[in-house]
C-alpha cells in the first residue's frame, strides 16, 4: 500500500478522533450519564460500592471513574474524556490485532480498514465520548482476544475478568469464550476465562435482590425486528439498508468487472482465533435467553467491535482488484466516510438545543440558576446536572436543592404563607416528560398556583413558573 494512502487514512482517523474530543461538551449530560456521575462521584468508596448494589451494571467501571474524579477532578469533560482515551486505545488494539491476524504482504491494507471501521464508523464514534462503559469495555474486550490469541492464559484470564466486571455482556462473552474454547479443547485458556468470569459471578450474587427483581432491565423489550434494524444502524449510521445493498452491489461490480475471481469466506481458524465465534455464540445465547428475560439491547453490542472489525478488515484488506474494481471501491468507500462524518455526529453535535437522547437538563439548571422552590418528578438528575454545571463554572453553586413530588405536597401543607412562586420543570421525550410533570401542576393549581411555560423554546425540557393567584391578584 502507497505511501501516501497510508497517511490519508491516518489523516482520516485524527480528524474523526479529534472532532469527537472537540465535541465533548457540545451536548448536555443525559440521564444515564448524570446517573454515571451519580454513582460514581462519591465522596467515599464505601458510598460508591453501597450505591451500586442497586445497579444494572457491575461496579469495575465505576470505581475507575471514582478514581479518576479524583485524580483529574469531577466535571462532565472529565467524565467524557475518560471514554475518549479508552475509545482511542481500543482502537489502538483492534487495528494491532486486525495487522496480526492478516495474510503476508497485506499487513498494510488491513491495518489501514480497521483503522477506518475502529475510529470513524459510528459505532465507536457514538461512544467515544459518552460517559458511560462501553468504550472501556470495547478496550477490555479487545485486549483479552489480543491475550488469547497469543495464548497467555494469565494475562486473558485478568483481562477478561475486568471485562467481565465492567458489562454484563462482558461477563456473557467471557463465558461463551470458556464454553468455546472448552469445546475446542483448550483447557488452559477455558479455564482462564472460567476463573476470570468468577469476580463478575460473585457481584451478581452480592447483587441479586436488584439484578432479578423486576425493576432491572425493564426498559428492555423482546427482541424483534426493531433490534436487529437498530444495531445495524448503530453499526453502518444512518441508512443501514440502502447501505447494505449498496455493498451487495459493490460487490456484484467487482465480481463481474472489477477483477475479483472469487470470493472466499473467513476461514474457521480466523473466526476462532479473532474471537468472532465466541462472540457470536454470546449474541445467540443473550437473545435466545431475553425471548424469557428480555436484556438484548443494540448498544450493549459494541461488544462485538474489537472480534468484527478486525475480521472484516482481513477480509477486505486480502481482496486483489484491479483499477476499475479500486476505484469503485473507494466511491463506495468515500460515501460511507462522508455519511458517517456528517449523521454520524449528529447524536454528539445536537445544535443549540445541546439534546442528548432526548435530555435538555443542562438548560434548565442553566435558566433556574440561581432560584429557589424548584421541584421536578426528576429531582435527583437536575441537582446532579447542577452539580455538573457549577464544576464547569456556568452557574453558582445552588443555595437550595430541587425537590420532587412528595417534597412539593409538604411545602404545600406546612405553611400558612405560601411562596409567591414556583418553578416546576422536566426533561426527556415530550410524552413521558409531561406525564410526569402534570401531578406536580395539578398539585400547584390545587394549592392556588396558576403555571405558566416559560422555556417554549425547548424539544425536550419544559419549565413552568408557577405564581399565587391570590398574592398576584391583591398586587
Amino acid at each position: 500500500m502507497k505511501r501516501s494512502w497510508l497517511v490519508l487514512v491516518l489523516a482520516l482517523c485524527l480528524a474523526f478522533g479529534l472532532r469527537a474530543l472537540l465535541l465533548i461538551d457540545a451536548t448536555a449530560l443525559w440521564s444515564d450519564e448524570l446517573y454515571s456521575v451519580g454513582k460514581s462521584f462519591q465522596p467515599s468508596f464505601g458510598s460508591l460500592l453501597g450505591m451500586l448494589r442497586e445497579d444494572t451494571h457491575p461496579p469495575a467501571y465505576y470505581c475507575l471513574l471514582w478514581l479518576w474524579g479524583h485524580v483529574v477532578g469531577q466535571s462532565p469533560v472529565s467524565l467524557r474524556l475518560l471514554s475518549w482515551l479508552a475509545y482511542l486505545a481500543g482502537g489502538l488494539v483492534i487495528v494491532r490485532q486486525a495487522m496480526a491476524l492478516g495474510h503476508t504482504g497485506t499487513q498494510a491494507r488491513v491495518g489501514a480498514v480497521a483503522a477506518l471501521l475502529a475510529f470513524c464508523s459510528p459505532y465507536p464514534i457514538r461512544f467515544a465520548i459518552e460517559g458511560k462503559s462501553y468504550a472501556v469495555l470495547v478496550l477490555l474486550v479487545a485486549l483479552a482476544w489480543w491475550w488469547r490469541r497469543l495464548g497467555h492464559p494469565v494475562a486473558y484470564g485478568a483481562v477478561a475478568g475486568l471485562a467481565g466486571l465492567t458489562h454484563f455482556y462482558g461477563l456473557f462473552l467471557v463465558m461463551a469464550a470458556a464454553a468455546w474454547d472448552g469445546w475446542r479443547r483448550r483447557w488452559s485458556l477455558s479455564a482462564a476465562a472460567l476463573i476470570g468470569a468468577l469476580p463478575a459471578l460473585a457481584w451478581m450474587a452480592y447483587a441479586a435482590d436488584y439484578l432479578f427483581s423486576s425493576r432491572a432491565g425493564s426498559w428492555i423489550g423482546v427482541p424483534d425486528y426493531a433490534l436487529f434494524e437498530e444495531t445495524l444502524a448503530r453499526g453502518l449510521g444512518l441508512w443501514p439498508l440502502p447501505k447494505l445493498a449498496l455493498v451487495l452491489l459493490l460487490l456484484v461490480v467487482v465480481r463481474r468487472w472489477g477483477g475479483l475471481l472469487r470470493w472466499s469466506w473467513p476461514e474457521t481458524s480466523l473466526l476462532d482465533r479473532s474471537g468472532l465465534m465466541p462472540s457470536l455464540l454470546m449474541v445467540v445465547g443473550v437473545v435466545v435467553v431475553s425471548f424469557l428475560k428480555p436484556m438484548a439491547f443494540s448498544r450493549y453490542f459494541v461488544v462485538l467491535l474489537p472480534a468484527l472489525v478486525p475480521v472484516l478488515a482481513v477480509q477486505i484488506g486480502a481482496l486483489e482488484l484491479n483499477r476499475f474494481g479500486r476505484g469503485s471501491a473507494l466511491v463506495v468507500l468515500g460515501l460511507m466516510l462522508i455519511s458517517w462524518w456528517g449523521p454520524g455526529f449528529s447524536e454528539l453535535d445536537a445544535g443549540v438545543g445541546g439534546v442528548r437522547e432526548q435530555d435538555q437538563f443542562r438548560l434548565i439548571s442553566q435558566r433556574t440558576s440561581g432560584l429557589e422552590e424548584r421541584y421536578s418528578p426528576r429531582q435527583r438528575l437536575f441537582n446532579l446536572s447542577d452539580r455538573m454545571e457549577a464544576a464547569m463554572g456556568r452557574i453558582p453553586s445552588p443555595s437550595a436543592p430541587w425537590g420532587g413530588k412528595g417534597d412539593l405536597k409538604q411545602r404545600l401543607q406546612g405553611l400558612d404563607h405560601l411562596p409567591p412562586q414556583l418553578w416546576l420543570a422536566s426533561s426527556g421525550p415530550p410524552q413521558a416528560m409531561e406525564r410526569k410533570l402534570k401531578p406536580l401542576k395539578l398539585q400547584a393549581e390545587q394549592a392556588g398556583y396558576r403555571c405558566e411555560p416559560q422555556a417554549s423554546d425547548l424539544s425536550h425540557a419544559r419549565l413552568l413558573r408557577c405564581r399565587f393567584e391570590a398574592r398576584s391578584r391583591s398586587e
